[in-house]
């Protein structure tokens, strides 16, 4: 701000360049819905390997088509993810959701009066069988044989009589205002129990000043892993922000996959995400400027199943952020000895996104032979070019295998690039450069928000969205040779008039010049005809 001028001398001032850089978001962050052995519940997660995935939600599980598919993502190029895993409770047979540990040696009052006990009663911190393997260990022995408030504990994770997760707390205290409170410490710190409840003294027996351990499991604290999925369960509810939905709470995701509800090798057509389900993921996509990739119905297991006009591809509802892979993919499943299973592409799909935004950038499109496909023994099915150049037209993105590539990703439409709907959005790559200038502007011109709206505002716009703007187009990421004729930035008051300027708008016009990918490669060959010196 300008000095206040009060003795003769010299002033320095700084003044603002109004340079503010625009970051461009990440591109292929992947989000998983599904069901998973451990974890939260309805909880979106960010992970960076599978590494965290088994320590988070338990890794592989055979009723778990999530944890396949996050697995074939991060095996073929998969950078960070976002896990959201649903649970279904039984309703017959099952006593608790998440296991329970009772303890009856403590003085939940905090008194110390020797003779009594109070109960407290821990809790797992994730639904499922998991938590029957959970013991605690509580250890008076450092504490006066009065002070029946304070204790040591351990928590421990044991399968097969290993531990394989452990967690100790020293001086906890049932005093609810001491700040090493058994129930504020363990929700700050672990990942295994909570405290669900502390009750008044008992006046049971106490036990004697020597490490005691209680196991959960024990009959009316045990667990159950639920039961199968639904597809209410997937979609869950917007309002409550579940299944899907649970997303809204996290920041920011490029790329939605679903995986079957139930192992595609049992599974039946009842199993099957409906029209309108997909219709709810797509639109949430839009919101969130995201591709959502739709699996192939199961009972599509050959071209002309999938070519069909009534019953087909076609039968999907189209739309420029959604994207079609076909046919499911087979590989081994290390938890029955690596017996051939078949799965969904759509985590394959997905760690190709990933792997090539990573090598080339988000416009060039996630196909060819670069994009090989990592970790499976086969394809369903294997198409010639004929069966290719049946689904290519419909906007079905094909897996081949082709002879030194092995198999590969070989197409690259969005659902809406079907030959006959003359889409601009026909292009996946175009798609998601789209998404991604659209994201990035939105979060790097919050500052505009509030701004007096007139030409110093304007020339600041079009200074910064277009030093992001040249900044993609030295990337190669824009068709033109000059900055002309790759992409324009424009703010002044032919777009924003005066009737905007009193409404409280301004607008900025931003348009670019998207690189197509060469799907057709057409080679043409002449035979010169002899030539006669003269």
């Amino acid at each position: 701000m300008p000095s206040t001028l009060s003795y003769p001398g010299v002033y320095v001032e700084e003044i603002p360049s109004g340079v503010r850089t625009i970051t461009g978001v990440a591109t292929s962050i992947t989000a998983f819905v599904g069901r998973a052995l451990r974890g939260p519940v309805d909880e979106p997660v960010i992970i960076n390997n599978f590494g965290d995935f088994e320590r988070t939600f338990g890794g592989l599980w055979n009723d778990s088509t999530l944890s396949f598919a996050v697995k074939q993502y991060f095996a073929n190029g998969g950078g960070v993810a976002i896990i959201v895993r649903v649970y279904k409770a039984s309703t017959t047979g099952v006593i608790k959701e998440s296991a329970e540990i009772v303890l009856t040696t403590l003085d939940p009052d905090g008194g110390g009066t020797p003779g009594t006990a109070g109960t407290m009663t821990l809790i797992a911190a994730g639904k499922g069988a998991w938590g029957n393997n959970l013991q605690v260990i509580i250890d008076r022995s450092k504490y006066d044989a009065t002070d029946l408030s304070s204790f040591d504990m351990t928590v421990q994770e044991v399968v097969g009589g290993t531990v394989v997760a452990q967690e100790v707390y020293f001086n906890l205290t049932v005093a609810s205002s001491d700040s090493r409170y058994v129930g504020r410490v363990l929700s700050n710190q672990s990942a295994l129990v909570s405290l669900k409840s502390l009750t008044a003294d008992t006046g049971s027996p106490v036990q004697a000043l020597t490490p005691v351990k209680v196991t959960a499991g024990v009959p009316g604290g045990e667990a159950s892993d639920g039961i199968a999925i639904d597809t209410n369960a997937v979609h869950g509810s917007e309002g409550s922000k579940t299944g899907m939905y649970a997303l809204d709470k996290t920041d920011l995701f490029n790329i939605l996959c679903l995986p079957p509800i139930v192992p595609l090798d049992v599974a039946t057509s009842s199993d099957d995400y409906s029209n309108t389900f997909w219709a709810d993921a797509t639109a949430f996509c839009h919101r969130r400027r995201a591709i959502v990739i739709v699996n192939p119905k199961i009972d599509w297991n050959t071209v002309a199943e999938v070519s069909n006009s009534t019953t087909g591809f076609a039968s999907l509802d189209a739309d420029e952020n959604s994207v079609f892979y076909f046919p499911n993919v087979l590989a081994g499943n290390p938890l029955r000895k690596n017996s051939i299973e078949t799965f969904s592409p759509c985590g394959i799909a997905a760690g190709i996104m990933a792997r090539t935004d990573a090598n080339r950038g988000v416009w060039k499109a996630p196909a060819g032979i670069d994009a090989n496909i990592l970790g499976i023994q086969a394809l369903e099915v294997r198409m010639t070019d004929s069966e290719n150049g049946q689904l290519n037209p419909l906007g079905v993105n094909c897996l081949r295998t082709m002879p030194g590539a092995g198999h590969v990703v070989w197409g690259a439409r969005t659902m809406k690039g079907a030959d006959r709907l003359s889409s601009e959005w026909k292009y996946l790559p175009v798609r998601r450069l789209a998404l991604y200038i659209e994201e990035s502007l939105y979060r790097g011109t919050q500052w505009v928000v509030f701004e007096p709206n007139d030409e110093p505002l304007w020339s600041q716009i079009r200074l910064n969205v277009g030093a992001f703007m040249h900044n993609l187009f030295r990337q190669g990421a824009f068709q033109g040779t000059t900055p002309r004729d790759a992409y324009f930035v424009q703010c002044d008051k032919t777009t924003t008039p005066q009737s905007d300027i009193n409404l409280g708008i301004v607008n900025i016009m931003v348009g670019f010049a998207p690189l197509k990918p060469a799907e057709f490669v057409v080679i043409k060959l002449q035979q010169m005809a002899g030539q006669i010196e003269i």
